[in-house]
């Protein structure tokens, strides 16, 4: 469109004397560096929310390799019984699904999908009925903890160690939550935009008289740069819309799988677990 504007007020300028309209070129050169300030403050506002989003992933990853790291610290697990090392994994497990839930939750995708290789029947079951799957995750983490102190396995230090880990990881997703439901002001883009389009209205007879004919190349070479910038903002301001220039979560979550995966082998000196990974959690807390 810009295109063809630029061409059609070119053509009339030049085959039709009653059209040949120019303005002072610093009529556009003063709303050009007004567009310019103002996208330039609508871009780093919007680098902030991708920034932010990644630092929260960031420590989502700190501190998911914090939670498996106080779970063999503080649980003998090469010595402990098997009710013991179930509890271990299926802490570790939980945080790796976790995490996969957090990224597609904040996508607006399935949050329970491919959850089933990391979940035992009975926590899929508790889960199916939340909304939001991540903060289940939260609670049934919780509620193991809780059961570990009850049966002796950790003592209340290393309990409340392991729950302000918990509350870190509710925070960061709290965080994330937070710019996934903040929109950027409506008000603000749609200003700016109207803004940019009379820019180039005006361009093209502030060119005309010098340039003539190659104002068209110009004035397409300037609108670019500006409409570039502007939907480069658009991109980063929404940091979980499964978008290419999205903070790369899938990825990191992958991280994740495979520092925690490697901390289970290593732990468990590449011993199959029992029941395929899993023990009953009735059987282990049927005692309570």
């Amino acid at each position: 469109m810009v295109t063809l504007y630029a061409t059609l007020i070119a053509v009339l300028y030049n085959n039709f004397h009653i059209t040949r309209i120019s303005i002072p070129i610093a009529v556009p050169t003063i709303l050009g560096t007004v567009i310019s300030l103002l996208l330039a403050f609508k871009s780093n506002q919007a680098y902030d929310r991708w920034w932010e989003a990644r630092t929260l992933w960031g420590a989502i990853v700190n501190d998911s390799r914090t939670l498996t790291r106080q779970l063999f610290t503080f649980i003998d697990t090469h010595y402990g019984t098997a009710e013991e090392k179930a509890f271990c994994e299926r802490m570790a497990k939980r945080q790796i699904a976790w995490s996969h839930s957090l990224s597609q939750h904040l996508r607006g995708e399935d949050s329970i999908k491919g959850l089933e290789k990391w979940l035992c029947q009975e926590d899929l079951e508790q889960i199916k009925h939340y909304s939001n799957v991540p903060l289940a995750l939260l609670e049934l983490q919780g509620t193991d903890l809780r059961n570990a102190f009850k049966l002796g396995w950790i003592n209340k230090h290393q309990q409340v160690e392991l729950d302000n880990t918990l509350t870190r990881f509710s925070n960061e997703m709290g965080g994330c939550e937070r710019i996934k439901n903040t929109i950027f002001p409506a008000t603000y883009g749609v200003y700016i935009h109207f803004a940019l389009i009379l820019f180039i209205i005006l361009l093209p007879f502030g060119l005309i008289e010098f340039f003539g004919v190659v104002e068209v190349p110009v004035v397409i070479a300037i609108a670019s740069s500006f409409f570039l910038i502007e939907k480069m903002a658009i991109h980063l301001q929404d940091p979980f819309e499964n978008k290419p220039t999205d903070t790369p979560t899938t990825t990191i979550s992958r991280t994740i799988e495979r520092d925690i995966m490697q901390m289970l082998k290593q732990n468990y000196k590449h011993e199959e677990p029992a029941t395929g990974g899993y023990v009953s959690k009735s059987k282990v807390y049927y005692i309570l």
